[in-house]
This record gives C-alpha cells, sequence and structure tokens, in this order.
C-alpha cells in the first residue's frame, strides 16, 4: 500500500497551514484529515454529476478534502475541483484531479476540424509570454516542447483526449495529460501529471480511472434535449483553454518534491491568450456566459 503517499498528502495540509500568520480557524481546517475513499468502492463525484468506480489500487478525495489541499499548498479554488484520485501502491506517485465544469452541452461539431499543429503553434506562443509571469515570481521558465498525445475525440464515449510536452529551463521534463468527458450538463475536466518516464507504467492505470467514471442518468451526452443550456464553445476552444486551466496546483506539486514533476503545472497557456492574469484567473477559463438552444451535432 502506498501509505506514504496518502499520508504525505494528508499532512502537508497541515505542514502548510501552520505559521504565525495563519489564523487558529484556518489551522483548525488545515489539520483536519483527509477522508479518504479506498478501492475496491464507488464513490460519487460532484454534486448529482457522476461517479467513480474505484479499484482496488486507488484512493479518492472527496470535494472538500481536494479543495482544501490545494487551498492550503497556495493553490485557488473556484468550487469545481470534486476529487483527487492517487495511487495506493507502493512506488507510484502519479495523481488525477477531476473538476466539473457546469458550462452546458459542448456540440462536437468541430471532431473532424481540430487544427493540431495551429493550436500547439498558439500554446507555444501564449506559453513563452507567460514565462515572463514566471520569471517574476522566481520561476524557471517553461517550454513547450509539443503533443505528447495530439487532440482527438472519441464520438462514442464523448471524450475529448489531448497530452502536451513541457521542458523548463532547468531541465525538468513532464507531461500533462488531460481528458474532457462530456456530458448533458457540462465537462468532467481529468488532469493527469507525472513525469514522462513515469508515463509507460501510469497511463494504463489512469485510463482505468477514466473508464470508471460514469454520468448519473439523466447526466450523460446522449439525454440531451432542445432546451437545454448549450456552451458557448466547442472543442477546439476546450483545448486551447484547457491547456491552462489544467495547469494549476503549483503549490501542490512542489510540496510533493519527489514525487513528480512540479515545474508543469504553473504553466498559463490560454491565459495569456485570453487576456487574464495568471494567479488570478487561471481557473476562470470557462466563465463566459452560455448561450441556451441550439441542437447536438449530427453522428
Amino acid at each position: 500500500m502506498n501509505e506514504g503517499l496518502l499520508r504525505r498528502l494528508g499532512v502537508l495540509v497541515a505542514a502548510l497551514a501552520v505559521s504565525t500568520a495563519a489564523p487558529a480557524h484556518a489551522q483548525e481546517k488545515a489539520e483536519a484529515p483527509v477522508n479518504w475513499t479506498r478501492g475496491p468502492a464507488t464513490a460519487d463525484v460532484g454534486k448529482d454529476v457522476g461517479e467513480i468506480a474505484l479499484g482496488d489500487s486507488l484512493a479518492l478525495a472527496g470535494e472538500e478534502d481536494t479543495q482544501r489541499l490545494l487551498r492550503e499548498m497556495g493553490n485557488p479554488t473556484h468550487g469545481s475541483e470534486v476529487g483527487l484520485v492517487v495511487p495506493t501502491v507502493d512506488g507510484e506517485s502519479w495523481f488525477v484531479i477531476l473538476e466539473w465544469q457546469g458550462i452546458g452541452f459542448v456540440k462536437d461539431d468541430e471532431r473532424n476540424t481540430i487544427d493540431a499543429d495551429a493550436l500547439l503553434k498558439n500554446i507555444q506562443r501564449a506559453t513563452e509570454a507567460a514565462n515572463k509571469e514566471r520569471k517574476k515570481t522566481g520561476a524557471s521558465a517553461l517550454h513547450v516542447v509539443g503533443w505528447a498525445e495530439a487532440p482527438h475525440y472519441d464520438q462514442a464515449s464523448h471524450n475529448l483526449t489531448w497530452a502536451i510536452r513541457g521542458k523548463t529551463d532547468d531541465g525538468e521534463e513532464v507531461v500533462n495529460y488531460n481528458v474532457r468527458l462530456l456530458g448533458r450538463e457540462g465537462v468532467m475536466s481529468v488532469t493527469y501529471v507525472d513525469d514522462p518516464a513515469g508515463i509507460a507504467n501510469a497511463k494504463p492505470k489512469v485510463d482505468a480511472v477514466i473508464q470508471g467514471f460514469s454520468f448519473k442518468r439523466g447526466k450523460t451526452y446522449a439525454e440531451w434535449v432542445p432546451g437545454d443550456k448549450v456552451a458557448a464553445y466547442g472543442l477546439t476552444a476546450l483545448v486551447a483553454a484547457g491547456a491552462g486551466a489544467a495547469a494549476v496546483k503549483t503549490g501542490l506539486l512542489a510540496a510533493l518534491g519527489g514525487f513528480i514533476a512540479k515545474a508543469w503545472k504553473a504553466v498559463a497557456v490560454a491565459l495569456v491568450a485570453l487576456g487574464a492574469g495568471i494567479a488570478r484567473t487561471v481557473k476562470s477559463l470557462f466563465a463566459r456566459k452560455p448561450r441556451s438552444g441550439g441542437a447536438p451535432s449530427d453522428g
């Protein structure tokens, strides 16, 4: 059992919050233990959104614990973080963050027209611009090397997947792997971060986490009906925005030290393109007002 990782995730909250500047109530909250749901088990994810089947080598922190972990490690939360999945097997250090974006039904009519080359160039440009902000904080500059997995959409599962490979000036390499699970009322974002050397071993297990998630009855993509809220943008924008929105939790990664590479989560790729401040708005990329009406794409 990977008790060390589970304990460290739990105690880091208390350790990082205890300081003379921290108010008493913050310290009390930080010292509360993380309530892990250990597999094999099925657990709710989000408020009446979905559920996840955990294998016997996985553990899940719920919405409140996930947000508390992130806040106490210096990362802004916006109520979208609904779960943190970690392995319970010794020697494995990857983790997955689940976030619910209730943006409405995302049409998939761009599924055959996603321009991966153009997206990558935009992401690279925005990342280089974001490095100006990173340097102000003393962080090493980050450079997007390329796709580890080009964006692609599975029309059967309604999952949008991509992965970006990055490298810092300090020589650290990491892959940010993203999946967007499309539902009737929004998108469940799945972000997996690991050292590239660990991907071959961990990715099948991360895929199992994704396959273990399901929307609740009445919430699936296929159950959309005319009159439901429709998102104001499509698949291409999910990739462009998600490249930045998934790149938070800097303090969490830094606190975990050797468990996972810490640099990549500070990327703010889409933020520059959207004219937003890195630290303040990395999680507000989906905040545009959705439009209602419309119909799903054919097929």
